[in-house]
């Protein structure tokens, strides 16, 4: 007699924050999985610290420190920073690495965050760059 397991298998979902519409439904288009993942973790990237209303918590300093002079002590500090944000606040993604370049050309520093999720086993990188603008 011939069993099946009945696995159920998480799916992850967040709203996509330009609010575009499914042309037919009319309801809100959702990213999910990998691409709901990579946007909230460029999200809590670039909330400033008191920025969310009701969660002064959820938020970084990385914006602070973009307009300090990039030396190693910076780049060290940037990085810590992110992986330790990125580990309180985004549960459904392991943080394996993260690399702070500076990128003085584009005035900007470009990062690259490598994490794997609960569901799938392969590692998922996010490139972002953080602009110094005033």
């Amino acid at each position: 007699m011939a069993t099946t397991i009945n696995r159920k298998v998480r799916q992850f979902t967040d709203f996509n924050l330009l609010f575009e519409t499914n042309p037919f439904s009319k309801d809100i288009i959702l990213k999910k999985d990998e691409e709901a993942v990579k946007a909230s973790i460029k999200n809590l990237i670039l909330t400033k610290n008191y920025e969310r209303p009701f969660h002064p918590e959820i938020g970084s300093p990385v914006y602070a420190l973009l307009f300090e002079n990039f030396n190693p002590v910076l780049k060290n500090t940037l990085e810590k920073v992110i992986e330790e944000l990125l580990k309180k606040f985004e549960p459904r993604a392991e943080i394996t690495s993260v690399n702070v370049t500076d990128n003085s050309d584009e005035n900007s520093i470009d990062v690259q965050i490598e994490f794997r999720m609960l569901n799938v086993a392969r590692p998922i990188t996010v490139l972002t760059s953080l602009k110094r603008v005033r």
